[in-house]
C-alpha cells in the first residue's frame, strides 16, 4: 500500500498570551494509505480535531509537515493553496447545524464547490448537485431548500454531498456522527463506507464511539493530550488493546456483539488531566495510569513497534511497559 498521507511530526500551538502556549498537538507523526481508513480516538480535548484540521490547512502548523502524495504542504495555507488543494482534500464537519450556512439553498451549499474550483456553468452544477443529493440519500428537488428544513441526519448527509462533489481523494472526516441520533448514525457510517468504496476514498475518520471506529477502520490512532499513544490494526487495538489509556477506552466502550469477547479494565480514569498549558514531564499519562512506574515521570516514551516490524504499519505502543531498555 502506498501511503497518501504522511504527517511528520506534526506541531500545533495556540499561544494565549503571557508566554503561554496550548499544547494542542505536539510532535504527532502518522502516515494513511491509499483507500485506508484511519480511526483517530481519544477523549474530549485531545487534539483530534486540531491535528484533522492542521492535515487539511484549516490550521496553520506550528511545526512538523504533512505531505500528499509525496508533495510537502505549506505551513500556512495562502488562499492559492486552498484554491490548489480544494480537489484533492476536504473536510466533513462535526456539527451539522453550524456548518451549514443557513442563507444559502442546498443547491448553493453543495454547488458553490464546483463553481469556484471547477469553474462549471450553472447548467452543470445544478445537474451535479442533483445527482449527488440522490448519491447520498435525498431528493434532487431538495436543492431549492434551505437547511433549517432538514434533520440533522439530512445536513450531515448535504455536508457530505458537499464535501465529495469535488471528487477529492483524502477527506476528514471530524466526528460526522457524534451530533446525531443513534438511529441515524449507522446510515451515515454505511453512506461513508459505500462513497469510500465507489470513489475509492482515504479516510481519517475521528469519533468518540470505538465501537463505531472499529466497524469502519483499517486501522485505529488513540490520542491523549496531543500526543498519540498506541496505532494498530482497527480490531487489534479494540480486543487487544496495549497502552493503560486504551485498555481504559476500551473497556467504558459498550460492544454490543456477545459473540467478540475483549479485554475489560477500569471504566473510569483517576484523576485529572493536566493542563495541555502546562505538560507533565514524562508520560503524560502517568499522573492517571493505573500501571505508572517511577520512570514514566521523568521519560517520555515514543510510539515503538510491539510485532513484526517488517510489516509496512506495524503495531505501535507509546509507553514503558514495552520498552526494551
Amino acid at each position: 500500500m502506498t501511503d497518501l498521507i504522511k504527517i511528520d511530526n506534526l506541531v500545533k500551538y495556540f499561544d494565549i498570551g503571557r508566554d503561554q502556549r496550548v499544547h494542542a498537538v505536539d510532535h504527532v507523526s502518522l502516515e494513511i494509505g491509499e483507500r485506508e481508513i484511519v480511526g483517530l480516538v481519544g477523549e474530549s480535548g485531545s487534539g483530534k480535531s486540531t491535528l484533522g484540521k492542521a492535515v487539511v490547512g484549516l490550521h496553520d502548523k506550528t511545526g512538523g509537515t504533512v505531505t500528499f502524495k509525496g508533495k510537502e504542504m505549506p505551513a500556512r495555507y495562502a488562499p492559492a493553496d486552498f484554491q490548489a488543494h480544494a480537489t484533492d482534500m476536504q473536510m466533513i464537519f462535526q456539527d451539522p447545524y453550524s456548518s451549514l450556512n443557513p442563507r444559502m439553498t442546498v443547491g448553493e451549499i453543495i454547488g458553490e464547490g464546483l463553481k469556484l474550483h471547477r469553474g462549471l456553468g450553472n447548467s452543470a452544477v445544478r445537474d451535479s448537485v442533483a445527482s449527488w443529493l440522490e448519491r447520498v440519500g435525498l431528493q434532487a428537488d431538495h436543492m431549492s431548500r434551505y437547511p433549517h428544513e432538514f434533520s440533522g441526519g439530512q445536513r450531515q448527509r448535504i455536508g457530505i454531498a458537499r464535501a465529495l462533489i469535488l471528487e477529492p481523494e483524502f477527506v476528514v472526516c471530524d466526528e460526522p456522527i457524534s451530533a446525531l441520533d443513534v438511529s441515524v448514525q449507522a446510515q451515515v457510517i454505511n453512506l461513508l463506507d459505500e462513497l469510500k468504496e465507489s470513489m475509492g476514498l482515504t479516510l481519517l475518520f475521528i469519533a468518540h464511539d470505538l465501537s463505531m471506529v472499529r466497524y469502519v477502520s483499517d486501522r485505529m490512532a488513540v490520542m491523549y493530550l496531543g500526543s498519540l499513544v498506541e496505532v494498530g490494526r482497527a480490531n487489534e487495538v479494540f480486543f487487544e488493546p496495549k497502552h493503560p489509556y486504551t485498555k481504559i477506552l476500551v473497556g467504558s466502550n459498550p460492544e454490543p456483539d456477545p459473540r467478540h469477547e475483549r479485554h475489560r479494565a477500569s471504566t473510569t480514569i483517576q484523576g485529572e488531566i493536566p493542563s495541555p498549558v502546562n505538560v507533565p514531564e514524562g508520560c503524560r499519562f502517568a499522573n492517571r495510569c493505573p500501571e505508572v512506574m517511577d520512570r514514566c515521570r521523568s521519560e517520555t516514551p515514543q510510539l515503538i513497534p510491539v510485532n513484526d516490524v517488517t510489516e509496512e504499519h506495524p503495531r505501535e505502543v507509546a509507553c514503558h511497559l514495552f520498552s526494551r531498555d
